[in-house]
């Protein structure tokens, strides 16, 4: 059965469509096809959805149903759109395309890009030796079956230390091993959230943890980060958990995903024992924990405020390591590991045991890798930094203390636009709607400083020269973005 949208909400999801200002000003079919194949481009309109009839949408957009009825023939002409006489029309890919990874469409014939969809660093040196060691390890345990439920033993003790390190007594039968971060959130819902139920989360968010929430149809209610430094409002966000009451309140206070935010430990103590007072389980996404810039103090882990079993913490290899190293962790109660455990069975048995084994080697050597990793960061930060401030001074920027992303606000709604025209001079974008909900946060873009420094400043050189061109240029041609990470 073909879903539909209706001509409101896709008008919600459009947001301002409108072709840009400019001396050769595009027609508005065009600025609506491409609006269109942009909500395509980036998951925001799946495949497969029947779009409202013309008058509907004409009417939802408050436009001329002749504007509708040629952005329709434009879609149609470029393969995004399928009609038939009596059925209606509903979303398509031209033939050329196939999946990414994450669920998003590219060309088959993508050519080598300057990737800043991706949050994420190449594999550290350290990765070989500990792969090597790992298979010579595996032999011990080749007579069994194979299957750990909760994780062997040995990367359960690692993980256990590292937050008994960090001041939060841990012991291994408070750890489950998972098939990364993104694996571990979806576990923690199956358990923790009902489909239907309400979350909590901050705008702007993960985009990979909106559609795990979306998945389980949750209801979301969102709190937004202010875009300086402080980030939380703490007077609002403990008041917007009184007042919502969700049953899961979902968080990234430590340099947060995108804006690099760090939440102080007071508020970390009072969301704590607001969520208690109110009946919410906190997910804590500490996915860039390992990862602090300039000699910044970490507050201590939210966990370690808990007195009730309220707080469950989720992360991994995967920002501090490698990406490819498919290795995630909850900690929580040890009887919360044994329900995950039995939940888990309807998803799959268990992790790779030899990739469990590399995370074991390279968490021995963590210290000297996360050191390198601090110090390459911070001079790939700086270098963007430097670029935008010579190349797009308009933009604002707040430098963050850690983790792998900058949240810049533009000079106009055009995150969008900007990251398709991008495209095609080889840049690939994370347009600021993929991190929030129907379509807002149009004058935000997150960019990662995990490509070396001079792929970065060659990056923002063609970003400025097409943001230079958007409200010159004719009609774009158009190019789907991928993976966004």
């Amino acid at each position: 059965m073909v879903s539909q949208v209706r001509g409101v909400q896709l008008a919600r999801l459009l947001g301002q469509w409108h072709a840009l200002p400019g001396r050769r000003r595009s027609p508005d079919y065009a600025a609506l096809a491409g609006a269109v194949r942009g909500l395509l481009a980036d998951g925001r309109l799946p495949l497969g959805v029947r779009l409202p009839a013309e008058r509907d949408l004409a009417e939802a957009l408050r436009i001329s149903r002749t504007t509708v009825t040629a952005a329709y023939r434009e879609l149609r002409d470029s393969g995004h759109l399928a009609s038939r006489r009596g059925a209606g029309s509903w979303t398509m890919l031209p033939g050329t395309h196939r999946v990414a990874p994450n669920g998003l469409w590219i060309p088959l014939d993508d050519r080598d890009m300057l990737d800043l969809g991706v949050a994420a660093l190449a594999a550290p040196p350290e990765l070989l030796p500990a792969a090597r060691a790992a298979a010579e390890d595996l032999p011990r345990y080749l007579s069994g079956a194979g299957y750990h439920p909760i994780g062997i033993i040995e990367l359960r003790e690692a993980v256990a230390q590292r937050y008994t390190e960090r001041g939060l007594p841990t012991s291994p039968d408070q750890i489950m091993v998972t098939n990364g971060t993104q694996h571990a959130l979806d576990l923690v819902l199956r358990l923790a959230l009902a489909p239907g139920g309400g979350v909590l989360v901050e705008s702007p968010s993960y985009p990979n943890a909106l559609a795990a929430l979306a998945a389980r149809r949750a209801r979301i209610t969102t709190y937004g980060l202010a875009a300086d430094a402080d980030g939380w409002d703490a007077d609002l966000l403990l008041g917007t958990l009184r007042q919502v009451r969700p049953r899961v309140g979902y968080l990234i206070p430590d340099f947060q995903n995108p804006t690099g935010h760090l939440m102080p430990a007071e508020l970390r103590e009072r969301v704590v024992a607001t969520a208690h007072a109110v009946g919410t389980d906190l997910v804590i996404d500490e996915s860039f924990v390992d990862l602090p810039l300039d000699g910044t103090d970490l507050p201590p882990p939210t966990a370690s405020f808990d007195r009730h079993s309220r707080v469950v913490s989720i992360g991994g290899m995967s920002k501090p390591f490698w990406g490819g190293l498919r290795i995630g962790w909850i900690r929580t109660s040890a009887p919360q590991v044994q329900r995950l455990a039995a939940a888990r069975v309807g998803v799959d048995m268990s992790s790779p045991v030899l990739d469990q084994l590399v995370a074991v080697h390279l968490l021995d050597v963590a210290p000297a890798i996360v050191a390198a990793r601090r110090a390459q960061l911070a001079v790939q930060r700086d270098a963007l930094l430097g670029a935008l401030a010579a190349r797009l001074p308009e933009w604002r920027v707040t430098v963050p203390r850690g983790g792998v992303t900058l949240w810049a606000e533009l000079d106009g709604p055009i995150s969008s636009a900007l990251a398709r025209a991008a495209e095609e001079v080889g840049v690939r974008l994370a347009p600021g709607p993929r991190f929030g909900l129907d379509g807002t946060l149009e004058r935000f873009l997150r960019l990662p400083f995990t490509l070396p420094a001079t792929d970065l400043v060659e990056a923002v050189g063609r970003i400025a020269a097409v943001r230079y061109d958007l409200d010159r240029a004719g009609q774009p041609r158009w190019r789907e973005p991928a993976v966004i990470a």
